[in-house]
C-alpha cells in the first residue's frame, strides 16, 4: 500500500495508523508535524508547483520502498495557510520489523523537509511575512542517508 496525497485539507492521523496497521506488519512507525507557533507567528503559508511536488515525492517515496521491506508507505502534506497548532505533514510506514519502520520514516520526513518543493512563508502578528531559508540541519540529515 503506497499513498502519497498533497492537500489543503487536514487530515486523521490515528485513521492513517490504523490503515497502516491493518498491512499485518509487525511495526508501524509514523511522524506528524505540527506548525509552530510563538514570537508572534500568526500563520504559516506553504505553496508548491503540484507536478512537479507530486513527482518528488513519487519519488521519494518510491526510494524508501527500494530501501526497505516495506508493506505500507503513507505520506500527507499540506498546502496553503495554516495556524499554529495545525498538522502540516504526516509519513508513516509499515513493515514486517520495526527497524524498517523506524529508519524509513526517518528517511522519509528528512527528505520531505530538505526535498520537497515547497516554499514558506511565515506570517507575523505585526503584519510583516518572510520566506523561511532552507536550514543546514535539515540538509545535513538528508545527506545522512547518501554517505
Amino acid at each position: 500500500m503506497k499513498r502519497i496525497s498533497i492537500q489543503a485539507e487536514d487530515f486523521d492521523a490515528a485513521a492513517e495508523l490504523a490503515a497502516l496497521e491493518e498491512t499485518g506488519g509487525g511495526g508501524v512507525a509514523s511522524f506528524t508535524g505540527i506548525v509552530r507557533g510563538g514570537n508572534g507567528l500568526t500563520a504559516l503559508e506553504l505553496q508548491h508547483y503540484p507536478a512537479m511536488t507530486a513527482q518528488q515525492a513519487e519519488r521519494i517515496v518510491d526510494d524508501a520502498m527500494a530501501r526497505w521491506p516495506l508493506l505500507g508507505v503513507r505520506v500527507i502534506h499540506r498546502f496553503g495557510r495554516l495556524s499554529p497548532g495545525e498538522r502540516i505533514v504526516f509519513v508513516g510506514t509499515a513493515s514486517r520489523h520495526r527497524t524498517a519502520a523506524l529508519e524509513s520514516c526517518a528517511f522519509l520526513i528528512d527528505w520531505l523537509k530538505s526535498e520537497a518543493p515547497f516554499w514558506k512563508k511565515e506570517h507575523f502578528a505585526e503584519g510583516n511575512a518572510t520566506w523561511v531559508e532552507a536550514k543546514a540541519e535539515d540538509e545535513a540529515k538528508a545527506r545522512r542517508w547518501t554517505d
